[in-house]
């Protein structure tokens, strides 16, 4: 492929790749500059605030340092890992792997480096992270004087360029790069189901493998486990939703967090808080948090429940192509969810005032918490192939195709 075209599934018409020019140049510049508003963020105060000449100044750290010594270790083991660890991972990973290709020889274990990028993309919310900042703001503005210091700033670009990052990341061209030898199987009908011609596509690297029944089914370039589809199987699906729908009773009957004020104790639930906004007026504030936490859980969970059961009663009522594209709505939107935790995080490490004004993590947390990951882990146990498992061959290829070969590839 060439600088400027793209590759377009022919079935779903998903964008598979999108070649840029000077990939890993851009990749390079791009590590570099996050790695650094990374350090700052975490280096400089985060946020500070003062109520009757008695105030709190915190760091990015304490947002999960807190939760620890108010027992609440997962949690904070959860904000610590999708806030810094997992970004700086993939970030240093992505470093070595840049520097690697600028020099013009892949540096040593690359191809084992490399296999790890794909699984931690999915579980950094540093953008997550700032919306969640942003409505602990708005919560306390009205009650005390609010500082943002250095460190609010540098995540907020660090977040920014974070996102810009990963979308850098050409998969396709960086695979080849580390291994151009191996390459798809001759002989392929394309357009035709790859179960039905003894092939499965990588999950990791992309590459098309052909099966045999000689040699355990791992990649040929990559060396990750292959999955070839035998046919819909959603059981580990379903039992992570079953577990997810046990939690979120929970979660929203207990306390999310316990609010202290001059000596009166309040606690809080998910729907207690939304009811609050609504009454003080901050509309859009309460409607994030009853999106976020309440309407995004419950439709993700419907709607991988609802996809689980029609792959395997085949309807027209909705085409394939609609339910892909559900299924990628709801695999896009679980780790939204995460703003309530985020919030709770930075406020009960923010006010830590005694009697006079304090906030505590509720049983309620960690349970939110659970729900937030068995959904994002059941959308990806979810095999999207059996949905177009009921689609015959003759239909899996678009009828008509661009004209124009340098903006687009049908593969």
């Amino acid at each position: 492929m060439k600088t400027g075209e793209k590759a377009v599934c022919p079935r779903c018409e998903h964008t598979l790749v999108r070649r840029q020019s000077n990939s890993a140049e851009r990749s390079l510049a791009l590590v570099v500059a996050t790695l650094i508003t990374l350090v700052l963020s975490v280096v400089f105060p985060f946020l500070s605030f003062s109520i009757s000449g008695i105030g709190n100044r915190i760091e990015l750290t304490e947002t999960a340092s807190t939760l620890i010594g108010l027992h609440q270790p997962l949690v904070a083991l959860c904000v610590l890992l999708t806030v810094i660890i997992l970004p700086a991972v993939y970030l240093t990973s992505l470093l070595w792997l840049c520097l690697g290709i600028v020099r013009g020889q892949p540096l040593p274990r690359s191809r084992q480096i490399a296999r790890t990028l794909g699984y931690i993309t999915p579980w950094m919310m540093a953008d997550v992270f700032v919306i969640g900042t942003l409505v602990s703001l708005i919560k306390i503005i009205g009650m005390a004087d609010i500082e943002l210091g250095m460190s609010f700033w540098t995540f907020c670009a660090y977040a920014l360029l974070l996102l810009l990052t990963t979308q850098s990341v050409d998969r396709d061209w960086l695979w080849f790069y580390l291994d151009p030898e191996h390459k798809a199987p001759s002989n392929v009908e394309l357009g035709a189901s790859a179960s039905q011609q003894q092939l499965a596509g990588c999950h990791t690297c992309g590459l098309v493998n052909r099966l045999s029944d000689n040699h355990p089914h791992r990649c040929l370039r990559c060396d990750e486990p292959l999955h070839p589809f035998k046919g819909v199987n959603n059981q580990a699906t379903l039992a992570l939703l079953a577990a997810s729908i046990v939690m979120y009773f929970p979660a929203n009957l207990y306390p999310i967090m316990v609010t202290t004020s001059l000596g009166d104790t309040q606690p809080a639930t998910i729907l207690g808080g939304v009811l609050l906004f609504f009454q003080h007026g901050d509309w859009p504030i309460a409607m994030i948090i009853l999106t976020a936490s309440i309407l995004v859980p419950v439709s993700k969970m419907l709607a991988l429940l609802w996809l689980c059961y029609i792959v395997r009663q085949p309807s027209n009522t909705l085409s394939s192509l609609s339910r892909v594209r559900l299924y990628r709505i709801t695999e896009f939107i679980g780790r939204w969810s995460m703003v309530d935790v985020f919030v709770v995080a930075i406020l009960v490490a923010l006010i830590r005032n005694g009697s006079l004004m304090s906030i505590e993590p509720g049983a309620g947390a960690l349970s939110f918490t659970a729900v937030v990951v068995l959904t994002m882990l059941a959308a990806i146990m979810f095999d999207p192939r059996s949905i177009w498992q009921s689609v015959a061959p003759g239909q899996s290829v678009l009828t008509s195709h661009d004209t124009s070969p340098k903006e687009n590839h049908h593969v």
